[in-house]
């Protein structure tokens, strides 16, 4: 007993805060790895491979090597009698909520392209059980939770474009993550419907922030001032406004005009 060692010092120095409970470390061999601060003590996932560092049947995760049994059956002209059974299924179950936990703090912490791949990772996975399972029950198990993975994916992604300034392009990635939400099957289940629900509210209320702070073009500005001066009834300056703008359209494509840059939304809730 006395040669285990004692967490003591190590808890007392990263005090349990719900609002500061994860963070990104190095390890002695230079790998980055995360931390997640419970109540009780202190968790370690991995950044990159499996979470938990396992590698089942001797490869990165369970769902790399129920694929290379898929191609393994395809190669062999037996695709039809692949399958996942009721153990199988359960495993992968297991190893997609492994994913959860990481990609949820992932995004917690604003990495943006790991949690891009992580839920990118889980939504394969959500396809492959989808279309393989032996039981209908185990085909639909995940599907209820498919559009908050999807919501996810969406705002991390463009939250990870809009770091680069483009703001209509994250805007873009918002619409179409909202349409595939809207474009799924419905599945008679209240966690569906409530993460439906949540989902496409949360798309709506990001894509309105990032619309209140994305910069004007100067052609943009000028058609609002335009607006403003025939509500005024000033009409010679809004004929002034009328020339700049057709010279503007006429030698610049729309929206590529000097944009002024303005505060950043708030990261949503994961």
């Amino acid at each position: 007993m006395s040669d285990w060692l004692d967490m003591r010092r190590l808890l007392e120095s990263w005090p349990y805060e719900p609002d500061n409970d994860a963070r990104v470390v190095r390890g002695i061999d230079g790998r980055e790895v995360l931390q997640v601060r419970t109540a009780l003590g202190i968790e370690q996932l991995e950044i990159s491979g499996r979470p938990d560092g396992a590698r089942p049947y001797g490869r990165e995760s369970a769902l790399e090597f129920h694929q290379h049994r898929l191609a393994e059956a395809k190669t062999a002209g037996n695709e039809s009698g692949f399958h996942l059974d009721a153990e199988q299924c359960a495993e992968l179950f297991e190893e997609g909520t492994l994913y959860y936990f990481r990609y949820v703090r992932l995004f917690q912490l604003k990495r943006w392209a790991e949690t891009v791949r992580d839920t990118q990772r889980n939504l394969r996975l959500f396809d492959f059980v989808h279309d393989h399972a032996e039981r209908e029950e185990d085909q639909n198990n995940l599907e209820k939770w498919r559009p908050y993975i999807l919501r996810m994916n969406g705002v991390a992604s463009a939250l990870m474009i809009l770091e680069t300034g483009a703001h209509d392009k994250a805007l873009e990635i918002l619409q179409t993550t909202q349409s595939n939400i809207e474009a799924l099957p419905e599945v008679d289940d209240e966690t569906y419907t409530f993460e439906r629900g949540r989902s496409l509210a949360a798309l709506r209320d990001l894509a309105e922030q990032i619309q209140q702070v994305r910069p004007l073009s100067n052609l943009e500005r000028l058609e609002q001032q335009l607006r403003s001066a025939i509500d005024r009834q000033e009409f010679e300056h809004a004929a002034e406004l009328r020339d700049r703008i057709r010279e503007l359209k006429s030698n610049s494509p729309r929206g590529t005009i000097g944009r002024s840059q303005k505060p950043g939304p708030q990261t949503p809730e994961a």
